[in-house]
């Protein structure tokens, strides 16, 4: 009983970590603007996955693709 009890909670314990550290996961993110990379710098969690979904927008309204990168 107790071998089922504690494998099962390495089981969970596993998954949680796992499912935590993946949505920390952090990247170097860039843009392309006029031949140039420009530094975003690096970006983590949801706003990672809300740069790379929608791109960034400067300040003149000039809408850019995201590239990010594991590092």
């Amino acid at each position: 009983m107790k071998i089922k009890f504690l494998s099962a909670a390495m089981v969970i314990t596993f998954a949680t970590l796992f499912v935590s550290c993946d949505k920390n996961d952090c990247h170097s993110c860039h843009y392309d603007k006029n031949g140039e990379e420009i530094e975003l710098g690096e970006k983590c969690g949801e706003e990672l996955e809300t740069l790379e979904a929608n791109g960034y927008t400067d300040t003149t309204g000039n809408k850019y693709v995201v590239h990010c990168h594991a590092h």
